[in-house]
């Protein structure tokens, strides 16, 4: 079972569509939410949590309907907002124990539920301080904390690591990279932070102007996609580039001996030496990556999809 299944969805809010003609499934362990400011990713959150009608179509969780069935799927979902919803005179821990009740926990489970949520997350030392005197990284903490106590399946996260130092974000990567392991928690993660989503996700959905503009399994995309080689060499370079194009290569040579090269994978670095030295050229340097998320985000933004068609990368 898919955790997210969007079949032609559509919301329209002010007379405006937001989401148009979303289509796919979502079943990744981590998923993450890409896109552009105004691209529909709040607006897709809000409408998985029923806050949102369709205006078209369906979404659903875990095989629930995300209107028909909105308090069972809220059972099963933990949300951590962008925008802090605290009430500062609360300690941390009755916070927490509040909206595990909330989420339909007995009393007495839902203060140990907190308790627990508090000590994974890293803030058991200061669970009975107010929030009122925490600190920006330690209330994104808290807010993790409340989203996992009630024992969600899904736990939706927008925007987890807004405005945190280096040490508080490798704090929380950290701990969603350990929830991700763990294996009984699915992640969906909203970031306009590539790095974010390359570090926590396994599968990622991008949006662009409400519609779908990639859907991908992030690693599968890595090892389909191309591999970029960059030289700088002296000699005959068109000889040694026209050697590589017979062999399946993409070549772009510019006048201060800089090669680019585009490779299929039986291409390996001992064939560009051989060739190299068949047409006489010396390479000097080289340097080889594949393709990270950065680009397979780009080659999303520079796709244009038509209404709600799901664009497959392909090199």
């Amino acid at each position: 079972m898919s955790v997210i299944a969007l079949n032609g969805l559509a919301v329209q809010l002010g007379g405006r569509t937001v989401l148009d003609g979303l289509t796919g499934e979502l079943h990744g362990k981590a998923i993450g939410l890409l896109g552009p400011n105004g691209a529909g990713k709040s607006t897709l959150i809000n409408t998985l949590l029923g806050f949102h009608p369709a205006s078209g179509g369906t979404a659903e969780v875990f095989g629930l309907d995300t209107q028909r069935e909105r308090a069972r799927i809220r059972q099963h979902i933990g949300y951590m907002p962008e925008n802090d919803s605290f009430i500062g005179n609360m300690t941390g821990v009755r916070f927490v124990r509040y909206m595990a009740e909330l989420a339909g926990l007995p009393a007495g489970e839902a203060l140990e539920r907190a308790h627990e949520a508090l000590f994974y997350v890293g803030l058991g030392e200061v669970r009975y301080r107010k929030i009122s005197t925490y600190s920006l990284g330690m209330k994104q903490l808290i807010k993790l904390a409340q989203a996992l106590a009630h024992g969600p399946r899904l736990l939706i996260l927008d925007e987890p690591t807004n405005g945190l130092d280096p040490s508080a974000r490798q704090r929380m990567i950290q701990t969603l990279q350990a929830i991700r392991k763990e294996g009984s928690i699915h992640l969906l993660i909203s970031s306009h932070l590539l790095r974010d989503i390359d570090q926590t996700c396994d599968q990622v959905l991008i949006l662009k102007a409400g519609r779908i503009a990639a859907l991908c399994d992030i690693e599968e995309e890595r090892r389909s996609q191309r591999n970029f080689i960059e030289l700088e060499a002296f000699g005959p370079t068109d000889e040694f580039c026209n050697a590589l194009r017979v062999e399946g290569c993409e070549c772009a040579c510019f006048a201060d001996g800089r090669i680019k090269l585009i490779v299929p994978d039986r291409i390996q670095s001992r064939d560009i030496y051989m060739a190299a030295s068949h047409a006489g050229m010396q390479i000097r340097r080289m340097h080889q990556r594949r393709d990270s998320l950065e680009d397979i985000f780009m080659r999303a933004m520079e796709a244009q999809p038509a209404g709600g068609e799901l664009v497959h990368l392909q090199a």
